[in-house]
């Protein structure tokens, strides 16, 4: 069993495991390493970091969000990630990281979430899309991954209850 909690900086080294673990697959990320904890801590909403802990204390996931604009006609808007620890894939980590998101987001009255996938990241797009994300579009060989062009498709979910006055 596990339970979702606030991330704190003492769970960097784990957050950053499960983050490189995320990279080295291929499937999750254009960035080809991870950050060190001072860019990440300065770039992810506090209020909206999450962890996955086991019973035994070991992080089994992460989840967060960063503002896609600074303009303030978009502080509603944010894009998500979640990553999930390899060994801890199939067990409903990302769902319930994904919820804990998207129940946090709509209290601080944010109004969409985004996110920009991988089309090979199936898992992924079927967790979004089973929490209410919807397709709005494809970018073609948007950039390139280990020396390739790649796809992403861009996704997001509307809240029903922030943002709808």
């Amino acid at each position: 069993m596990f339970q979702i909690r606030a991330m704190t900086g003492p769970d960097w080294p784990d957050v950053e495991r499960i983050f490189a673990a995320g990279i080295e697959g291929g499937n999750a990320t254009f960035e080809t390493s991870t950050p060190d904890w001072l860019s990440f801590n300065a770039t992810r909403l506090v209020n909206h970091r999450w962890v996955a802990e086991s019973d035994d204390g070991a992080l089994l996931g992460w989840a967060a969000v960063v503002p896609v604009s600074a303009r303030g006609a978009y502080a509603g808007v944010v894009e998500n990630s979640v990553y999930v620890a390899p060994e801890a894939q199939g067990q409903g980590v990302g769902r319930a990281l994904l919820e804990k998101l998207i129940e946090s987001t709509e209290a601080a009255g944010i109004w969409t979430l985004y996110s920009s996938v991988f089309p090979e990241n199936t898992v992924s797009l079927a967790l979004h899309e089973s929490l209410g994300f919807r397709q709005i579009g494809v970018r073609e060989r948007v950039a390139k991954n280990r020396g390739t062009w790649r796809d992403t498709v861009l996704i997001e979910r509307r809240s029903r209850v922030a943002g709808v006055g």
